[in-house]
């Protein structure tokens, strides 16, 4: 009788002990085995490139390349490898755009083992599982207003507001006391969402359409 194969596993986080606990949880499931471990997104990439993974493990919010930023790669080479994301972070823009760039999976780092090993599996055979928070999120956009200022993040109108007030990205990371990894993913979500493709157009819309 042929043994089922493993499925094969990349992870993919900046934190260490989050690697460590997700390696230790992949080796007492028989059915899951860890082929390698990436820090950041652009480390994904290669490691997705020699390993070919079943199913990678995606941090979003990481210095370098991001987690969107990753996946989107790597679909577009592999379109075969399963990217579940896994963060501790729940906005619209990062759900919408983790699931834009390919992603089957969006959970939050607060699930339970047993979620995330049917998570995994559900992904290895095509499906899609998402957190109750990213189904939430996913409902709410669909009803929310069509006017730009009722689709920005409660994060997203501060960074707007800070960037009308001439702030660097350096200098809104501080005073948010988050990564400027992070400021780069709200501004660039602000971008899109306010249909411009600078800082400059960003603030002159903002102050046009009193949306600070």
């Amino acid at each position: 009788m042929n043994e089922m194969k493993p499925i094969r596993i990349l992870i993919t986080d900046d934190h260490a002990v989050v690697r460590s606990g997700l390696s230790r949880f992949l080796l007492v499931n028989p059915d899951l085995e860890l082929v390698g471990e990436a820090a950041d997104g652009a480390d994904a990439v290669r490691m997705a490139a020699l390993h070919r993974p079943d199913v990678i493990l995606m941090d979003l919010v990481m210095p370098g390349t991001d987690g969107i930023t990753a996946t989107r790669e790597i679909r577009k080479r592999y379109p075969e490898i399963k990217v579940i994301v896994l963060t501790s972070f729940a906005e619209e823009a990062l759900v919408q755009g983790a699931l834009q760039a390919g992603a089957v999976g969006y959970l939050q780092k607060n699930i339970s083992a047993a979620e995330l090993g049917s998570a995994i599996r559900s992904a290895n055979a095509g499906h899609k599982t998402l957190s109750t928070e990213a189904v939430q999120i996913l409902a709410d956009s669909v009803t929310q207003a069509n006017h730009p200022a009722d689709r920005l993040t409660e994060r997203e109108e501060e960074v707007l507001v800070l960037l009308v007030n001439g702030l660097s990205n350096a200098v809104i990371a501080e005073r948010l006391c988050v990564s400027q990894g992070t400021v780069k993913f709200h501004v660039s979500n602000i971008y899109h969402k306010l249909g411009v493709s600078s800082r400059i157009e960003a603030v002159k819309l903002a102050l046009e359409r009193h949306l600070v």
